[in-house]
């Protein structure tokens, strides 16, 4: 089946691929450099109460310690307070209004929050602030991306990976842009690539099985979501996913089996209820 097809049928599994920009929320908040971060961070620590007291002793101790503002901030947003995370980024662009970092940090949050409009103001200023910041590019293109501005959006990965070819959230993007073009071979490519980068995040194995579903390579689709309940095994998606897969490759039994265990996690999600329907053993002559 190919992807216009699949988005037609599942569009909540496609989308999955698509919702990186949340997951980046937590995981691109750095303080410093260009360095890679995982595609998703499960460092509960970072935004625990016991974290964001220290870093308020920080703050209370030196009140113009602007990094020490954007720390907090990054705390803040791994707790899920955006409302506190932005007042942080802007305490630090107030302190220092050259502070590139912090205003990317503050994009992600506006992004969050639906605030598009400064998001993208945010990110721009990053870039003039410091040409050479890729996490801003990344950011900026996912922007263009989700508009369906694919070409302003691959110009903007395809610069941050020539400034920081380890990042792998550049290659997974780029990836979501070619995968909605219908260039899966790039894509797989690229989802590849990313896989290489953060070994353990489930995203981009996610998004490689769908190319790889939407090209008819049903196994290896199944291995890519096997990979992926191994990380996550609440994603009722992917488990809709592998039911796909395994539906494809003539395992109803299974099939049923792994729709079945999505359903129990979301009773309400319909992809995986029509699965099990399709493969229920009620249909098996």
């Amino acid at each position: 089946m190919a992807l216009p097809q699949l988005l037609r049928r599942y569009p909540r599994q496609i989308s999955l691929a698509g919702s990186l920009a949340a997951l980046l929320l937590v995981g691109a908040c750095s303080t410093t450099g260009n360095g890679p971060a995982p595609l998703s961070d499960a460092d509960a620590f970072a935004g625990s109460e016991v974290n964001i007291a220290s870093l308020t002793a920080v703050i209370q101790t030196n009140p113009n310690d602007a990094s020490a503002y954007n720390v907090r901030g990054s705390a803040y947003g791994k707790a899920g307070d955006l409302t506190k995370a932005l007042a942080d980024f802007n305490a630090a662009i107030k302190i220092n209004p050259g502070f590139y970092q912090a205003y990317t940090n503050r994009a992600l949050v506006q992004r969050e929050m639906h605030q598009d409009d400064q998001a993208f103001a945010d990110y721009n200023q990053a870039i003039q602030i410091n040409a050479s910041y890729a996490v801003a590019y990344v950011g900026r293109g996912n922007m263009y991306r989700q508009r369906k501005q694919n070409d302003l959006a691959l110009a903007d990965f395809n610069h941050a990976i020539d400034l920081d070819a380890n990042d792998p959230h550049a290659f997974h993007n780029r990836g979501l842009v070619y995968q909605a073009l219908g260039q899966h071979d790039k894509a797989i490519d690229d989802f590849t690539k990313a896989i290489s980068l953060a070994p353990t995040a489930p995203e981009p194995y996610d998004a490689r099985g769908l190319s790889y579903l939407a090209t008819g390579d049903y196994k290896a689709a199944l291995d890519d979501f096997n990979e992926v309940v191994k990380r996550d095994d609440q994603s009722y998606e992917a488990w809709t996913n592998e039911g796909l897969a395994l539906e494809k490759l003539a395992r109803k039994q299974d099939a049923f089996a792994a729709f079945a265990h999505a359903h129990n996690i979301n009773a309400n999600y319909s992809p995986a209820a029509d699965g099990m329907r399709r493969t229920s053993p009620s249909n098996m002559g």
